[in-house]
């Protein structure tokens, strides 16, 4: 309930009205994850964690070809009352629902990121200011506005948008504008620190790109002098605070108002009679506190007397809150500027994950492996009934399949290419991309292909365990081992040997298709995430016969 009451403060939505909206139960109760929708839909009622079967979907910028189990993935599509697709491309997802069905699936053309304005991060965590280069084309819209619609038409676009400066577009419909969305995350997210990157700020970044030293990230001089570039985040408290930004994270050799930082308390203070707090004399430079320490609240800086730094106002909004929650940042304002304390606590770092299945990472052999000797020295967790609302598997399939490997004893993993991204479904639809990558292919090592008669450059079929095969072209190399393969991800458009092309709208496809390696992988998932297993599962090559 914490999180929904904070979030209900920041919207400005009242906390029981939000109750209200969803079935008794639910509101509360960890969801599916996306990996694992096609069981929402293809289990038995009775062994899922809540009251009816999915029975529609929403691809929204999502690569169904990215997910394993796509055989099954597809008898899931037969089921589902609704299918919607929002993205600038039809995707994988449209034409692999026509392929077993014609009614029942809606297409929104969503805008691309020339069409639209708006902040977008990096993987060093740098944000950037994205400026609309042209107007929306055809009937496609930016995603805000098509959310704004759903809300609109589900009866709580009141609630939705009651922070956000409305305009409208060339068509007269209702746009939220980026910038006052931001302006609702910064406000809700203290604690990640995705809250001091104000539209206005990040605008100035852009705007003074020369001023940033390009080894340091950080400005010499001019309006953004000491910032580094696209505010990394964690930046720290409001955009008022002028926190620079954290290019570098638990740095203690700098002050938590120069980029640095610690280990976050974020597992209480002591475990079995011992402390999880950071030693004495280990601490940010700077920092009024030497020893270790729990997150801020506001009886902490009762404590400390440090309260009546904060102004009235801030005061009003801190009582009874954490710095997470106080939303005039205030508690953050003052322990940070005024003391060089961090908000989130000094601790030590967690070695021993006590709340994983493996407290200390050991080895577990994958559900369908090569070797069965080391199964039974490896063996898996044991099922769950109830994980993330769905019955997982563990030890039943990896029983089930010990053998398997008579069958299909060659390791298949797959990956990443450097032409492509993600589903591949845009990028592949790029002329100067597609020219580079023509097809899909398997590399398999020069041993395997000699025992199998393929030579480099033909076609031969891919078979797994699933009873999928896949039509893909040799790659005879030793950049994989004997006994292992290797497919890319980024494919889609053919299917188990078929080309796929009159299931996408006329003019849509690709330019470039191939067999979806997702298609023939397993079932198996991550233990805590439920992240699908798409680097191990089993294989067997064969030529294609005349």
């Amino acid at each position: 309930a914490g999180s929904w009451r904070h979030w209900g403060a920041v919207w400005g939505v009242d906390y029981e009205w939000m109750k209200q909206q969803f079935a008794e139960g639910m509101m509360e109760k960890p969801g599916m994850t996306v990996s694992r929708w096609i069981d929402g839909v293809l289990d038995k009622n009775e062994m899922i964690d809540q009251g009816p079967n999915l029975r529609a979907m929403v691809f929204w910028g999502h690569a169904p070809n990215s997910q394993s189990r796509g055989k099954e993935m597809v008898e899931a599509m037969k089921k589902l009352d609704l299918m919607v697709v929002i993205d600038p491309y039809p995707s994988a997802t449209a034409a692999m629902f026509a392929m077993v069905r014609q009614d029942g699936a809606y297409l929104l053309p969503a805008a691309t990121q020339l069409e639209t304005s708006g902040s977008v991060t990096a993987s060093n965590r740098s944000l950037q200011w994205r400026e609309k280069v042209i107007e929306p084309l055809f009937e496609s819209k930016p995603d805000h506005t098509l959310m704004h619609a759903f809300a609109k038409k589900f009866g709580f676009d009141k609630e939705l948008s009651k922070n956000y400066e409305m305009v409208k577009d060339k068509d007269g419909w209702d746009e939220p504008t980026p910038e006052s969305i931001l302006k609702e995350l910064n406000r809700g997210t203290f604690t990640i620190g995705y809250s001091g990157q104000s539209p206005e700020r990040l605008k100035l970044h852009m705007k003074n790109m020369a001023t940033f030293d390009v080894k340091t990230l950080r400005a010499r001089g001019g309006p953004c002098d000491g910032d580094y570039f696209g505010l990394p985040w964690p930046c720290w408290g409001t955009p008022e605070l002028k926190h620079p930004g954290s290019p570098n994270l638990y740095d203690t050799s700098r002050h938590v108002m120069d980029g640095g930082g610690c280990f976050r308390a974020n597992f209480g203070i002591e475990r079995e009679g011992v402390s999880l707090l950071a030693g004495d004399g280990s601490y940010p430079k700077g920092s009024d506190l030497t020893i270790g320490y729990p997150e801020v609240d506001h009886v902490f800086l009762k404590k400390l007397g440090w309260w009546d730094e904060l102004t009235d106002a801030e005061k009003k909004a801190a009582e009874g809150k954490n710095w997470k929650t106080d939303l005039s940042g205030g508690m953050i304002r003052v322990v940070m500027k005024n003391h060089g304390v961090h908000p989130f606590g000094n601790a030590k770092a967690r070695a021993v994950v006590w709340n994983f299945p493996d407290g200390v990472p050991q080895h577990r052999e994958p559900l369908y492996s090569p070797r069965p000797d080391l199964v039974a020295k490896y063996p898996t967790h044991d099922d769950k009934k109830t994980f993330w609302r769905l019955p997982t598997l563990f030890k039943t399939v990896q029983d089930q399949n010990k053998e398997i490997s008579k069958q299909f004893p060659l390791v298949l993993t797959s990956g990443r290419l450097v032409e492509y991204e993600g589903g591949g479904e845009e990028t592949r639809s790029n002329p100067w991309l597609a020219e580079l990558q023509q097809e899909c292919y398997v590399e398999i090592n020069p041993r395997d292909a000699n025992d199998r008669g393929v030579l480099d450059g033909e076609y031969i079929w891919v078979k797994t365990p699933t009873g999928a095969q896949l039509s893909v072209k040799a790659m005879v190399t030793d950049r994989v081992g004997a006994g292992t393969t290797f497919i890319p991800f980024h494919f889609s458009g053919w299917w188990m040997g078929k080309d796929m092309l009159e299931y996408y709208p006329e003019g849509a496809a690709p330019i470039v298709r191939g067999e979806a390696v997702n298609t023939a992988t397993t079932y198996g998932y991550d233990s805590v995430t439920m992240m699908q297993e798409t680097k191990t599962t089993l294989c067997q090559v064969a030529k294609k016969t005349a």
